[in-house]
């Protein structure tokens, strides 16, 4: 799986990508992630990238023209999912890291300022995706978020493909409905910790009654902490 990412700030991503299951799926060539500097693209005084909106107001708005350019050169065959990371888009989620885990080849480009020209959206990008209701300095740590989510879900990158089958998010069927749940409490040694201890049923090595506690668990916390998953 191929990721080009088109940005502003290269180096944001260095870090990230040289840790941990990221780097190691990047080691062994299961996932690809390359970095473009969107001011590569600019054929303008100082590389400039931005300019004031039509019709006043504050900040700056990435130009149409350049980032066109950028992505016409890095999607030449067309055969790209362009997203445009973006607090307006539409809310990231499992069931869309699932979805995108199924493409072959991703270019992220990470807004800044107030935002992309809006001819540009419309002409080239299939998706903005927002990852919360919040406003960032930059679409950076949004796209950092999406390649995290999206690649642990392509095959080779988990160590252990069970780990995939319950965690938070995952889909179960209560009442003839599927929903999404949050992952069961998970306990370790020691046995007793101040005074706590492991609940009996983990301790008894009946996986069926196991997986019954962990499900009614889950089912418990879910209602108590993500109550809008169940409806």
């Amino acid at each position: 799986m191929n990721f080009k990412i088109l940005t502003l700030f290269p180096n944001y991503f260095t870090s990230p990508l040289e840790e941990a299951l990221l780097k190691k799926a990047i080691d062994k060539k299961i996932i690809n992630v390359e970095l473009h500097n969107l001011r590569d693209y600019s054929d303008l005084e100082h590389q400039s990238v931005d300019d004031t909106p039509y019709g006043g107001g504050a900040g700056m708005v990435l130009r149409a023209d350049v980032l066109s350019k950028a992505i016409n050169e890095l999607n030449k065959d067309k055969k790209s999912l362009v997203i445009l990371t973006d607090p307006s888009g539409e809310k990231f989620n499992q069931s869309l890291a699932s979805t995108l885990s199924e493409k072959e080849d991703i270019i992220l480009i990470c807004g800044r300022y107030e935002g992309v020209d809006e001819r540009f959206k419309e002409l080239y990008v299939d998706r903005e995706i927002s990852i919360g209701d919040y406003v960032l300095n930059g679409g950076e740590a949004a796209a950092l978020v999406i390649i995290d989510a999206v690649s642990r879900l392509v095959k080779g990158v988990i160590g252990s493909p069970e780990s995939l089958e319950f965690e938070s998010f995952s889909e179960v069927e209560i009442d003839n409905k599927k929903v999404q749940i949050l992952d069961y409490p998970t306990y370790t040694k020691p046995a007793d910790f101040e005074g706590e201890s492991v609940p009996e049923v983990l301790l008894s090595g009946n996986h069926g009654e196991i997986a019954k506690w962990r499900k009614e668990k889950a089912l418990s916390k879910t209602k108590r902490l993500r109550g809008d998953l169940l409806k």
